[in-house]
């Protein structure tokens, strides 16, 4: 069926990148060059077997934090159950776990390096859609009309066949989306150190601005400038810029909006909405990165980090759920990264069979992970002791 295009003049979203010559592009450009430094200082600091079990416990936290935004609150310890296949009774809870798994599991296709085009491509935008929605229960793929009371069934990697209005906004008619996102994705194929770092942001709005599907717009949004922000800065999957939008929910919303509005006269730009409200929304979007860098730069200090989990561990011992000498396990691998299983046996000073159990405990605790019975054993960073290692990286779980 061929769908309804308005020929509407994709002139109706630009501009679509901050130009050099707007006033704000200085500060802008500080910002990302600042962006970069902490990413990449942060990144470097840490061992590569800590920064792979980090990037574990972030996928679970960025999902936890966009789907919050989407109101739909499934706590990374829930989230952290249902990758183990433990769901809840309650049916609508065990939904919510669904479609956090689904999150998860789409953003470890990108951290593995499964985008073959680059995420503002139609296709991948398209393929962030498809892989989220397909693993969602029957019941999350319907939207309803407020007007009418019509159920509309979500199809998932299906660009909108409807006309749609979200808040104030009127979005463009179905036939123009394709048009409106092939522009997107030639205007962010940006060369250089600054531009595809800013982009991440700019296309954030102008993807939720063309709202290219029925529903999962947010979703998609947030994981494209996530894919984008990991490519131009090699991230690594260590921080994410979600925890920091929904902490800020309202001002992040608040400045999705004002990219709505038109120009704001002849100093605003020379395109049809305003450049101010997206030079705001780039600098607010990039001074949450940093924020974000920064708290978990300071998450994860080596010395506050291994005094945590080594009280943890002490704690655990006294409350007989650990067994006697664990904390010793721990703390050569917080200075190591790892160590061989027949080490255990020397660090303790037991035998062989004391130090298997000591491993079995530390690895039932969630504390270590393993790829196999003989393979090192490295930290591990489970939800259910974030709270204590990491405090404040997100909520704690009611009881």
């Amino acid at each position: 069926m061929a769908l309804s295009d308005d020929g509407e003049t994709t002139g109706l979203f630009e501009p679509l990148m901050v130009s050099e010559g707007c006033p704000a592009r200085s500060g802008l450009n500080d910002l990302v060059l600042e962006l970069a430094e902490k990413s990449a200082a942060f990144r470097s600091g840490l061992p590569a077997s800590i920064a792979e079990a980090l990037a574990d416990l972030v996928r679970a936290m960025n999902c936890y934090y966009s789907n919050l935004i989407e109101g739909h609150d499934t706590h990374p310890i829930d989230i952290e159950r249902a990758m183990r296949g433990d769901y809840s009774a309650d049916p609508k809870k065990r939904n919510l776990q669904l479609e956090a798994k689904a999150h998860v599991a789409v953003q470890k296709w990108i951290d593995e390096g499964g985008m073959a085009e680059p995420p503002t491509a139609p296709a991948s935008v398209v393929e962030l859609h498809r892989r989220f929605c397909e693993l969602l229960p029957s019941e999350l793929l319907f939207v309803e009309n407020p007007e009418t009371g019509e159920r509309i069934e979500v199809i998932p990697g299906e660009l909108r066949t409807r006309y749609v209005e979200v808040g104030r906004h009127v979005a463009i008619s179905p036939g123009a989306v394709p048009r409106f996102l092939e522009r997107m994705h030639k205007a962010y194929s940006l060369p250089g150190r600054i531009e595809p770092i800013l982009a991440a942001a700019c296309a954030h709005h102008r993807l939720l601005w063309v709202h290219p599907f029925l529903d999962g717009n947010g979703r998609v949004a947030r994981l494209m400038s996530y894919a984008m922000l990991r490519r131009s800065l090699d991230t690594r999957g260590l921080w994410s810029v979600a925890r920091g939008l929904a902490r800020q929910e309202m001002t992040y919303k608040e400045h999705l909006a004002a990219c709505d509005g038109p120009r704001r006269g002849d100093r605003d730009g020379r395109g049809s909405l305003s450049e101010a409200a997206l030079a705001s929304f780039a600098g607010f979007f990039m001074r949450t990165c940093i924020d974000q860098v920064e708290f978990m730069e300071r998450l994860m200090r080596p010395d506050r980090l291994r005094d945590r989990i080594l009280m943890w561990a002490e704690e655990e011992i006294r409350a007989g759920i650990l067994p006697p000498k664990a904390d010793l396990v721990l703390k050569a691998i917080l200075y190591q990264g790892q160590i061989e299983r027949g080490e255990v046996e020397t660090i303790l000073g037991t035998s062989d069979r004391t130090a298997r159990r000591v491993t079995s405990a530390l690895i039932d605790a969630g504390a270590l992970s393993s790829s196999s019975t003989r393979a090192p054993l490295r930290l591990a960073f489970p939800a259910k002791h974030a709270g204590r290692w990491m405090p404040g990286l997100f909520p704690e779980q009611d009881a």
